[in-house]
């Protein structure tokens, strides 16, 4: 039996694994960052695909070389990209750049969302927890039903007409 204040070889054993664990831990917590200090992501939503890249800045927000405002023009959608710095509450501070192709405005709108918040999560990972609460690290995998034979399209049914 191993006195008060003496180490065994089973005891250094279960340090250097505590240790391991921390410094993979620690690992995890660095920013991803490219040379330029930019963190890049990809987000999806329906048949949409966004690469995102943000950068701290004054609040300038490019989508496809175009201004947010007058790629998104409705206010709903605007909001919908703007989610992720709301929740954080660093609404202006990031410089964002992605280029977003397929599907619609509204799919592409929630496809900027997605790659802003794991961009986010890159540029900064302690920023995972409250972006993992509000939702906005997970792809939503809802995609349009398919049509089905002897239907208009995926559940209408064409008019029926008893005589």
């Amino acid at each position: 039996m191993a006195e008060a204040g003496t180490v065994t070889s089973r005891g250094f054993e279960a340090l250097a694994e505590l240790q391991k664990g921390v410094e993979a831990e620690a690992e995890e917590l660095k920013p991803k960052l490219d040379e330029l200090g930019r963190a890049y992501a990809t987000g999806g939503r329906k048949e949409a695909t966004a690469r995102v890249w943000i950068r701290l800045g004054n609040g300038q927000f490019t989508v496809n070389g175009k201004p947010m405002a007058e790629y998104f023009r409705r206010p709903t959608l605007q909001m919908i990209v703007n989610q992720p710095f709301a929740v954080i509450g660093r609404l202006g501070d990031f410089d964002v750049y992605c280029t977003v192709s397929g599907g619609g405005l509204s799919g592409q709108a929630g496809a900027v969302r997605h790659g802003i918040a794991r961009a986010l999560v890159n540029f900064d990972p302690t920023l995972r927890p409250i972006l993992k609460q509000h939702g906005f690290l997970t792809r939503d995998a809802r995609m349009v039903e398919r049509k089905k034979y002897g239907r208009r399209k995926a559940r209408r049914r064409f008019q029926f007409s008893k005589r």
